[in-house]
Parts: structure tokens; C-alpha cells; sequence
């Protein structure tokens, strides 16, 4: 659903928004580029998550996963 708004915005971007927005409206446009800026927000939220995720394994984990893997090596050399 759309909805109107009022937002205020820097001269300049407007100019620059309606330099580029080709056939579209200056709304589509702008929709557009809050899009993907939302997007890309959400992108790095995520990779923020990411790397605090994997900056807490401890020095345990990491002994712990290449015991596995030295197992693991081990069992396939078997087979």
C-alpha cells in the first residue's frame, strides 16, 4: 500500500535523483533507491551478526575442531 508522506531532502540529492531516474517518476525513484539501501543495511546487520557469531569461538572449540578433523583424516586413510 502507498501511502503519502512528507519528508524533507537535501537539494542536491533531489537534483541528482532527477538526473537519473530516466522514464520513472521522481517517487519510483526514490523508492527504489530506499530499497536498496534498506537492503544493503540488512546485508550488513548480517555480517555484523556473522562476525560477532564467529569471533566467540574460544581457543577450546578450535582444539576441539581440529581434533575432529585429525580423526577424520585418520578414518579415511583406513578406508
Amino acid at each position: 500500500m502507498r501511502m503519502a508522506k512528507s519528508l524533507t531532502i537535501d537539494d542536491s540529492i533531489l537534483a541528482e535523483i532527477e538526473q537519473a531516474k530516466g522514464q520513472r517518476s521522481m517517487s519510483e525513484r526514490v523508492n527504489a533507491l530506499l530499497k536498496r539501501a534498506l537492503e544493503q543495511e540488512r546485508y550488513q546487520r548480517l555480517e555484523q551478526e556473522a562476525a560477532r557469531f564467529f569471533s566467540q569461538s574460544g581457543r577450546s572449540e578450535r582444539q576441539e575442531a581440529r581434533a575432529f578433523q585429525s580423526a577424520s583424516k585418520r578414518t579415511l586413510k583406513r578406508d
